[in-house]
């Protein structure tokens, strides 16, 4: 996979969804994985073309208390290759028994906190996050199970809350390419050994989406293209009388 192709689909998509502005300063959220390393690599790159110009620092969150740790030292080089500064920070979380809230609901709860302080700290803007098409896609399936909601995680959110927008700048492309390019470029895998890490309702969505693609090779650009064709006209609506 050409990595000329995959950055041309980022660039288009940081376009098209409006991403980014002159004087943006991104942070990225660093977790080590093939999606976040290849966005520190495109964001990189891009940052270096004139218009817009915007600013970007990668933050890596370790978790004192699961059982694996990333190589910083890695991802403190990979960084300085791609021409972004690197920081570390480290957090914590207690496995709350007392409620149905999960070890992975807390531990991804702990490092997203540090992500928000460490932006509002640094003067960030917006936080970029590394989901690709196929999270889009599953997050959408999720919620129409589940919640009973036609909704999904947005290429941009303005968190107005926080002062924040997040954006995805890899909305575009499909986890096969990026583990295609994480191939070609050599990536380091960081070894995970977590023990609260089990099978979700994420994985049963991906299966979900892969018979899917069996029955029509098209379905993923099908329900990409179905979030921006929603026809109110062809939906049940109640007369609000009970």
């Amino acid at each position: 996979m050409k990595k000329e192709r995959l950055q041309s689909k980022v660039n288009r998509a940081m376009k098209e969804y409006g991403m980014v502005k002159d004087g943006d300063h991104i942070l990225v959220g660093l977790s080590g994985g093939k999606d976040s390393l290849a966005l520190v690599e495109f964001l990189g790159a891009r940052s270096k073309i004139f218009k817009p110009r915007f600013r970007v620092t990668a933050l890596h969150v370790g978790v004192s208390n699961v059982g694996y740790k990333s190589d910083t030292e890695y991802l403190k080089g990979f960084c300085k290759e791609c021409g972004v500064e690197f920081i570390y920070e480290e957090t914590s979380f207690e496995a709350d028994r007392a409620t149905r809230r999960s070890p992975c609901f807390l531990c991804s709860w702990s490092r997203r906190k540090v992500l928000f302080d460490t932006a509002k700290r640094l003067g960030c803007n917006k936080i970029a996050l590394g989901h690709h098409q196929d999270d889009i896609l599953e997050t959408l399936l999720m919620n129409l199970t589940f919640q009973g909601a036609f909704s999904t995680m947005p290429p941009v959110m303005a968190m107005d809350k926080f002062d924040m927008t997040i954006i995805r700048p890899l909305a575009l492309l499909r986890e096969s390419e990026l583990r295609a390019h994480a191939e070609e470029r050599g990536y380091r895998r960081q070894e995970k050994n977590c023990p609260y890490e089990k099978e979700s309702n994420r994985q049963a969505m991906r299966s979900l989406l892969e018979q899917m693609e069996r029955l029509n090779p098209e379905a993923a650009n099908s329900l990409w293209s179905a979030m921006t064709n929603v026809k109110p006209e062809y939906l049940p609506r109640t007369t609000g009388e009970r």
